[in-house]
């Protein structure tokens, strides 16, 4: 049988669909955008079933476009946006209210409830994670609080959690498989990261029953197999992960030192901690990079919320923008006489400030100023916030050698001028790797790695290409000067209850 790989790759904007051959070719790609829906100042959700329906819309479309059959791939592997949520109903798989995604903030009143009662040490010490809205644990509780019935549903077992890949599979396999990965579990508030199982003491916390939750497995594992009605042969699913870990496992990141930071609608930066849970003292995440075999391989992660999503900003909210892809080519006629700074902190800050209150604001706006100065200052502040990160991690992890090199990925990643102000900023190289889908080739190395058919993690980070690299090239007080700028102009947007 040939080694073709289907990786489906949910993310927060997209659902995409793309077949691998056994040389980690791509043989087909599709693409469809779906609904964003933001009821509230804050909140932001997405249709489950919409979701769904686009993710058997661009496989079928891949299928066709590549013109090869269901028989003809041999496993699934399939990545998400993590953390949002959806509860469904157990005997019709229809979600009892809109997925509340990853980025919504309308549980952070909950979150300093949890803080105040001082339990914010008892959450990270098990889970990794902070007391913040963006984990699913508090939007799990949201739910069963505000929509009608839930929570005596729940209590009686009617209803099932699931971050996306979790609701996913279920629909694939026909409601066959309630399970989920190490990576997503470890993103709840509610999986313990040290023994790796759903916390009793947790769920209490939160007011979340045990029975709502789906079985862990490892990232290589058979999670189901998917029915024969949905794509006319039945194929196994055989690797899961987050997105954020698949990007990590995709782009080769296998050694403790070695990071990786996603550029996408936000930006995630992780670093291979290996087998040490390491604690942050500068308020980043210590989560699961992955786990294979039963054994867990950890990480330290940074959380930005908003990256690209600041770009779909100007082009969809200020419509000053007509097309993503021109902003590199606009920051560059940008005036260089001009310092407009943004802080986009449209729902808040995520690492290392933790700020639900925050807000976006612009610094050191002119008459002058106008869209390419906008379009510069949003491409910068995604550099100056992987600079807050790296900052933090080295912080943390002064007994580690870190490497020197960032490799990047994500849809911001393909802009040259981007890139190469980051490694700027970073006064570090940047590795942009020859096969840009690294979250989807992540999760199709799973599958297939797990099959047997692709080659096993040694070989794969050995076949790691580097398409291009940006060394640093500004000059060492100019870029201090800039940095300086950009903290001062965060302090300002800092809520008085942020940290």
């Amino acid at each position: 049988m040939a080694g073709n790989i289907l990786a489906i790759d949910q993310g927060t904007t997209s659902s995409r669909a793309i077949i691998f051959d056994e040389d980690q070719k791509i043989l087909g790609f599709d693409q469809q955008e779906f609904t964003q829906f933001f009821p509230k100042s804050g909140w932001v959700e997405h249709d489950g079933m919409e979701i769904w329906q686009s993710v058997l819309k661009t496989c079928r479309n891949v299928f066709e476009q590549s013109q090869i059959t269901a028989r003809q791939i041999t496993a699934i592997g399939i990545t998400n946006q993590r953390e949002t949520t959806l509860i469904w109903d157990r005997e019709t798989g229809i979600p009892v209210h809109n997925a509340i995604v990853w980025q919504d903030r309308r549980t952070a009143a909950f979150c300093d409830q949890l803080k105040s009662d001082g339990l914010e040490a008892l959450f990270t010490e098990k889970t990794g994670l902070l007391l913040d809205p963006y984990f699913s644990g508090t939007k799990i509780r949201w739910i069963l609080d505000n929509v009608t019935g839930m929570r005596q549903r729940a209590d009686k077992g009617e209803l099932a959690f699931g971050t996306v890949d979790s609701f996913l599979i279920w629909h694939l396999t026909n409601g066959k498989s309630h399970v989920t990965d190490a990576t997503n579990a470890s993103r709840t508030l509610c999986y313990n990261i040290q023994t790796n199982e759903w916390d009793e003491q947790l769920l209490e916390k939160l007011g979340i029953p045990v029975s709502l939750f789906p079985t862990v497995l490892d990232c290589a594992a058979e999670f189901g197999i998917v029915d024969k009605s949905i794509f006319g042969n039945s194929i196994p699913i055989l690797g899961v992960a987050g997105d954020q870990q698949a990007a990590t496992i995709g782009q080769a990141c296998f050694e403790p030192g070695m990071m990786k930071s996603t550029y996408g609608t936000g930006c995630f930066a992780l670093l291979n901690t290996g087998n040490q849970k390491v604690l942050s003292k500068n308020r980043l995440l210590s989560t699961i990079a992955y786990r294979f075999s039963g054994v867990t391989t950890y990480a330290l992660e940074g959380s930005i919320f908003i990256a690209g999503a600041a770009v779909q900003w100007l082009r969809d909210g200020l419509k000053i923008v007509d097309d993503a892809a021109k902003t590199g080519k606009m920051a560059a006629n940008a005036d260089p006489e001009q310092n407009v700074v943004l802080v986009p902190a449209f729902t808040g800050l995520g690492a290392p400030y933790w700020d639900a209150d925050a807000r976006g604001a612009i610094f050191g706006i002119t008459r002058a100023s106008g869209p390419d100065e906008f379009a510069k200052a949003a491409l910068e502040a995604v550099c100056y916030q992987t600079r807050d990160l790296l900052e933090a991690m080295n912080r943390d992890m002064r007994n580690l050698k870190l490497q020197t090199i960032l490799r990047v990925d994500g849809g911001m990643a393909a802009s040259n001028w981007t890139m190469q102000n980051l490694a700027d900023i970073l006064a570090a190289p940047v590795d942009r790797p020859v096969i840009h889908e690294t979250t989807a080739l992540g999760a199709a190395w799973l599958a297939g790695s797990y099959a047997q058919i692709w080659p096993d993690q040694k070989e794969f980070a050995a076949n790691w290409r580097c398409e291009m690299r940006f060394e640093p090239q500004m000059d060492d007080n100019l870029r201090e000067i800039k940095y300086a700028g950009w903290q001062d102009a965060v302090r300002r947007t800092l809520s008085t209850s942020g940290n």
